[in-house]
């Protein structure tokens, strides 16, 4: 079976919450931005204009809102594998995660740094 070239697209979930490997990442907070791709068939979607037919990006944000806003988590890595495995348990073939901290707790002149995992068929 070939991995699906299509896909739904989740960009710029903005989520202010406590994780990090520093103690005071974790007490202070800071924002996080999650970008998702969603890899399914969405021809009969297509064809048919029936949400039946696809996935509701709006219950897959409740979902990464849940996991971002939860209990705090050391690694991006954890984070990323804990929202990959909740989005492979809805109809999805694969998934592609990226998660970034646009303020990393380290002397450096970027935009962010970030963890990006994918899990199942990905194109």
């Amino acid at each position: 079976m070939s991995a699906c070239r299509d896909c739904i697209v989740l960009k710029g979930l903005a989520f202010y919450a406590y994780h990090g490997a520093l103690p005071e990442e974790r007490r202070l907070g800071q924002t996080f931005l999650v970008n998702l791709e969603l890899f399914l068939d969405l021809k009969q979607a297509g064809q048919t204009d029936n949400l039946e037919d696809t996935i509701n990006y709006a219950q897959i944000y409740d979902r990464v809102r849940q996991i971002m806003e939860g209990p705090d988590h050391h690694l991006l890595e954890s984070l990323a594998e804990k929202i990959a495995g909740e989005v492979l348990a809805a109809p999805v073939q694969g998934v592609r995660v990226e998660i970034q901290k646009p303020a990393p707790p380290i002397e450096a002149s970027l935009s962010y740094v970030a963890v990006q995992i994918q899990r199942g068929l990905v194109p």
